[in-house]
């Protein structure tokens, strides 16, 4: 059975619930999402009975919003413990210390940070939300200066979200501080079957604009990112998956190759694939398979064949988080029709009411490797030749 909640529900994600009769949960929120009609909607006590009935039940949640529903109508089962040992940061990072015995971290309250002696710290390191949400509350640090601006700069960030989301979701309370791991970003959507082995769905270069940036800007698919990644990339979601002894388990991976070549997590997100519809959507735009289904079904792409005739094309996921350094509350429009006119083939346009959440919306593009140059350039775009204010 599947989830789906705020923030947003892909009309590619609608038509794949309804045209192949997978149950979506009837929560509240549920039926205001304008779901298709004759999608099978299941009530939330025969979701109950459903989980009670097997032990091994398909489970996807299009936002990590329904953790809270799980975590309180499915508590008999070992499920929320599950999402747990993800969603909570320094859980994960105990789970997988065995795997990963030299890496640092430390938790910390947000009322504490100013406690913290920075002569112990690894600089630089990296500070976030415990348990948070895209790129929502962290920060890189360098330096001693840097450290006192981002106490600062969290404390007021809180304010700005942390009635955003559920706190299952972001918890601005407890931060942890991480060593800085070097090298190439990558985002995997995956799943673990009913044996536990890992079936990887999708593999994104996550594209930063210098060593300071922290943002979820461009995420970059392509023939040559999946096929020089695969075969390291599932080992390593199979030794995660050991650790925590998951099955029928949809995740979304973030990870750095460091410079000597070991593959270190970031995190990994439970019950999810991108948030947003996005990862998932942009792997059937791009390669034609339905990440969903397969996921429901069981089904591993055949990625020789799915690779086919993709040489030298780029797909990529475009967040237009707000960059300009302009609140929302002062922004009038964003000028989609302009963005659009700067690159050579964009696949979808989402658009977000940005007054409810940080972001003008999502752009999935197909680009020649040539034409790497349209990606750079709103890379390093602060976004305001885009918007109108008052």
């Amino acid at each position: 059975m599947f989830f789906v909640d705020k923030p947003y529900v892909s009309d590619f994600f609608k038509m794949t619930v309804r045209d192949n009769a997978i149950p979506v949960v009837g929560t509240d929120i549920a039926k205001k999402l304008d779901l298709y009609s004759g999608t099978k909607v299941i009530s939330e006590d025969r979701a109950v009975e459903m989980a009670r009935e097997s032990d091994n039940l398909i489970i996807y949640t299009t936002s990590e919003n329904s953790i809270g529903w799980i975590s309180k109508n499915l508590a008999f089962s070992d499920l929320p413990e599950k999402i747990e040992l993800f969603k909570d940061k320094l859980k994960f990072r105990e789970l997988t210390k065995s795997i990963f015995p030299n890496f640092y971290f430390k938790s910390v309250r947000v009322e504490d940070l100013k406690k913290i002696q920075f002569s112990e710290l690894p600089v630089p390191f990296i500070i976030k939300p415990a348990i948070g949400f895209m790129s929502m509350g962290v920060y890189k640090v360098s330096n001693f200066e840097e450290w006192i601006n981002t106490i600062d700069s969290i404390i007021a960030e809180i304010d700005q979200i942390k009635d955003l989301y559920p706190a299952e979701v972001l918890d601005t309370g407890s931060f942890i501080i991480e060593q800085c791991i070097n090298g190439d970003e990558f985002a995997v959507d995956a799943y673990y079957n009913s044996i536990g082995e890992p079936v990887i769905l999708n593999i994104l270069n996550h594209t930063f604009s210098s060593d300071t940036d922290v943002s979820d800007r461009v995420y970059i698919s392509s023939k040559k990112i999946i096929e020089n990644n695969l075969k390291e990339f599932t080992e390593f979601a199979e030794k995660i998956g050991n650790s925590a002894g998951v099955k029928n388990f949809p995740v979304h991976i973030e990870l750095r190759r460091n410079n000597d070549g070991t593959l270190l997590p970031v995190e990994v997100n439970p019950m999810r694939f991108g948030g947003w519809c996005t990862t998932a959507d942009i792997s059937f735009l791009a390669y034609g398979f339905n990440p969903y289904l397969y996921y429901y079904t069981g089904e591993k792409p055949d990625w020789s064949e799915i690779l086919k005739g993709k040489e030298g094309k780029l797909f990529s996921i475009i967040v237009l988080d707000n960059s300009t350094g302009i609140s929302t509350d002062k922004i009038t429009s964003f000028n989609y029709d302009k963005l659009l006119a700067e690159f050579e083939k964009p696949m979808d346009l989402r658009k977000i009411d940005f007054h409810e959440y940080p972001v003008f919306g999502f752009l999935f593009t197909e680009t020649r490797e040539k034409n790497f140059i349209e990606l750079k350039n709103i890379l390093d775009s602060d976004l305001n030749k885009f918007i109108s204010t008052k």
